[in-house]
């Protein structure tokens, strides 16, 4: 995976003359003295989002094996993957203002540090109980890490199109981790044992870590600031409980009071988090951010493209294996070619976005996956790999990596540089809550056209609704992004 980095970033280098040498030091780039290629800032923090995205996904392969082996109910499996996400989304926010205001190197390494260490205790757990217990701390972990990822990017590379290439790069990392986390988890459940889906975060985080250490340097905004503790509080009890209510749709549905109770106290504790947040001297999100077009703008459309973007590979994985028979590692052989056309798509981005504008990439980005998601909404119980997978899945990945990419940077671009820990945050809890509010969503779409059917025919036409209706949402997004989003380049 480092090397996959460090040969993106290395492209970087030979296209824009920028970053292709060495960026000197000064109080906010987080490189750790002159003459440090702009690479090994890359790798490091592209490595860091590699590993929590990775996590996402990386254990579904290997449910069945912790179920066998530690005893685990079919509501302690599902607490396997919904506590990394409930708290990866809850604690997002503040992960990213704490890097702004404590700094983005001492974040970084907190945050990898808790992951990894998490990793262990997850990786040897002995009881049921141990297992998710250890995955919400990963998520916490991740939280902290994720946004200072992106931060000690935008704080590395000078605005513009060097910028932008860096961030195609640290997108196309983050949505290779995603796409890859069904290969990785079905080899290694094959090959050694399921503990090491977890395991593996151990070396691979230990090396990140020590890169980190040498590469970076502190960067801050005002090391006189607080943290502003009862805004803190609000959006992290108020984003958790969205997730959990979300989480809870799969198991109850969305008219169970185990579901509405939470949603509603979400929605009621983000109120007040506004609220608080209006009259706060020093707000932990100052509202006066959303007066900024590209920040609200691409916010909301990563939000709803991501909705439909998450459930892409979840749905393709479960109609190669439930449908065509597919087992869990040529699953996820299978879903690589669309693995590598996002990282395409996000690198080829900010190629397009100078000439083109960012806007105009973002919405054919968004327009390529709506066809993508058209072709694959006519799959059959008999289809073939070409043209029920493959070919769908190129389209629908080489656009969301478009747009992803274009989305990110016009965040991150148009926030002040002391906001960038929480932009990063911003975009990122955008695109998880997104992502789960739209798995939920579509599973139940899915699961009202089978009525509890498991026949190949019943399954595929649950399958084929979820994507038309994907593809309905990401065209909404297409035309909100056409009709918000600035005119212009990505530094505009």
């Amino acid at each position: 995976m480092a090397r996959m980095v460090r040969a993106a970033a290395d492209s970087e280098a030979a296209d824009e003359a920028d970053i292709s040498g060495t960026i000197g030091i000064n109080p906010s780039t987080g490189l750790a003295g002159n003459g440090v290629r702009t690479w090994a800032v890359i790798v490091t923090a592209c490595a860091g989002q590699f590993l929590v995205v990775l996590d996402v996904s990386v254990v579904n392969v290997a449910l069945p094996s912790m179920r066998a082996d530690l005893g685990l109910s079919a509501g302690g499996l599902q607490w396997v993957l919904n506590a990394y996400s409930i708290a990866f989304a809850g604690f997002m926010l503040l992960g990213g203002r704490a890097a702004d205001l404590f700094g983005r190197k001492l974040m970084f390494l907190t945050g990898l540090t808790v992951f990894t260490l998490a990793s262990v205790a997850g990786g040897l757990a002995q009881e049921g109980w141990q297992l998710p217990a250890a995955r919400a701390v990963q998520g916490l972990g991740a939280a902290v890490l994720a946004p200072a990822t992106l931060a000690i990017l935008t704080s590395a590379v000078p605005a513009g199109a060097a910028r932008t290439r860096a961030i195609g790069t640290w997108t196309a990392v983050g949505a290779g981790g995603g796409a890859a986390g069904g290969l990785i988890g079905g080899l290694l459940t094959d090959l050694l044992s399921w503990r090491w889906v977890l395991l593996i975060n151990v070396p691979v985080g230990v090396l990140v870590l020590a890169g980190a250490a040498v590469w970076l340097t502190e960067s801050r905004t005002d090391t006189g600031r607080r943290l502003d503790l009862p805004g803190a509080l609000l959006v992290t009890a108020g984003l958790a409980a969205l997730a959990y209510g979300i989480v809870q749709t799969e198991a109850r549905g969305w008219g169970a009071g185990a579901t509405l109770l939470p949603l509603a106290g979400g929605v009621l504790l983000l109120g007040l988090f506004v609220a608080v947040e209006a009259r706060a001297k020093v707000p932990l999100m100052p509202l006066g951010l959303f007066r900024v077009r590209a920040v609200s703008a691409a916010n909301t459309a990563m939000f709803v493209c991501g909705s439909a973007s998450f459930a892409v590979w979840f749905f393709m994985t479960v109609y190669a294996q439930n449908v065509l028979g597919y087992g869990p590692l040529e699953a996820g052989l299978a879903l690589v070619p669309s693995s590598l056309s996002i990282v395409f798509g996000s690198k080829l981005a900010p190629r397009l976005m100078p000439s083109a504008g960012a806007r105009n990439v973002a919405v054919v980005g968004a327009l390529l996956a709506v066809a993508g998601f058209g072709w694959q909404s006519a799959l059959t119980p008999g289809g073939s790999y070409l043209s029920s997978i493959l070919g769908p899945g190129l389209l629908i990945m080489t656009g969301l990596g478009l747009t992803g990419t274009t989305l990110a940077a016009l965040a991150t671009g148009g926030a002040e540089p002391g906001d960038a820990g929480l932009v990063s945050g911003l975009i990122n809890t955008s695109r998880t809550m997104g992502g789960a509010l739209g798995l939920a969503v579509l599973s139940t779409v899915a699961a009202s056209r089978t009525a509890g059917g498991t026949s190949p025919r019943e399954l595929t036409d649950g399958y084929a609704l979820a994507f038309r209706t994907g593809g309905a949402v990401v065209l909404a997004g297409a035309l909100l992004m056409a009709v918000w989003l600035p005119r212009g380049s990505s530094d505009e």
